[in-house]
């Protein structure tokens, strides 16, 4: 069986609306032998005349008269997926969108993330899941539709990706604690009680390394596998926590926090989704409400001076 010509479809609904080939073929831009050929054309398609002639003007038959809304409304739809979206209504949306990210990340900023979408949208819902691993699967399969992380070579190649912040390591204890006073040395550092923080279970990282190249070597004396729950123990014990700082602001108040005192690398917190959900309106909203809150906190680990005080 052939495939019909569904440009068709426009011309058909042009003829039943104006019921006149001349009129139909100004419309369209036609001559009026082009539209008689599509009439005919189109009398073939269906196996019905369509239009007759009575008198010196045509009128529709049964048939056509029976086709004349469906024909509009299959146009009017098959428009309105060919043109732009339209501005959303954010009262009348209604979506919920998962978002996946590290422990610490929703914490900090969620609040403001939900409480601006729920004052623009409040038929748009947020759900968070945890981030167990770096698979891009989630993304791929339309499981997930925004995730914040690093990206590493892992990292499916087709993601987009857009930064949110920049972050480096600083190092939190309890308030009181005795590196809270007096100068924090490489050796005062690494010889305290050390939590680690690995989704992998690993015992040795970045800050091993650095202390590792001044003959230092710090013990960690539990692993865990997020930043809330590494500064929950500290904040109730005298080991320290080494986690990112804009990261965990509000999870660090009331402790005390200070620059490490070996080379912190500075790590780029982005956000990635799936090319398919480029073309989104409310996709791309609420990237841009993200986009935004992370950027109004900029500067919030900023400098050692602003860190000590908290």
């Amino acid at each position: 069986m052939s495939t019909p010509d569904l440009n068709l479809l426009i011309t058909l609904d042009v003829l039943l609306a104006e019921g006149n080939v001349s009129r139909a073929a100004n419309r369209l831009h036609l001559s009026p032998s082009a539209m008689s050929r599509a009439l005919t054309r189109l009398r073939d398609a269906t196996g019905d005349p369509l239009l007759v002639r009575a008198g010196r003007g045509l009128v529709p038959t049964p048939r056509a008269l029976k086709l004349r809304d469906q024909v509009g409304r299959i146009v009017q739809e098959a428009t309105e997926v060919l043109r732009p979206e339209e501005q959303l209504n954010f009262k009348d949306l209604v979506r919920t969108f998962t978002l996946r990210s590290s422990e610490g990340f929703v914490e900090n900023f969620g609040p403001e993330l939900i409480a601006r979408v729920a004052e623009k949208a409040p038929g748009v819902r947020l759900f968070f899941v945890q981030k167990p691993n770096k698979d891009s699967a989630p993304l791929r399969e339309g499981l997930v539709d925004l995730e914040t992380g690093i990206v590493e070579k892992t990292t499916a190649p087709e993601l987009r990706v857009q930064a949110l912040f920049r972050d480096r390591s600083i190092g939190v204890v309890r308030a009181g604690h005795p590196l809270s006073q007096g100068a924090i040395t490489p050796t005062r550092y690494a010889d305290g009680q050390h939590i680690s923080v690995s989704r992998l279970g690993l015992d040795k990282g970045p800050i091993d390394e650095a202390l590792s190249e001044l003959g230092l070597t710090r013990k960690i004396v539990t692993v865990v596998a997020g930043f809330s729950t590494a500064l929950s123990l500290a904040r109730a014990s005298d080991m320290i926590a080494s986690v990112p700082g804009r990261h965990t602001r509000n999870l660090r108040a009331g402790m005390f926090s200070f620059p490490l005192p070996v080379t912190a690398k500075e790590i780029t917190i982005s956000m990635l989704w799936h090319p398919r959900m480029d073309g989104d309106a409310a996709h791309r909203w609420i990237r841009g409400c993200l986009h935004d809150i992370c950027a109004a906190h900029h500067g919030d680990s900023a400098s050692p001076e602003e860190l000590v005080k908290e």
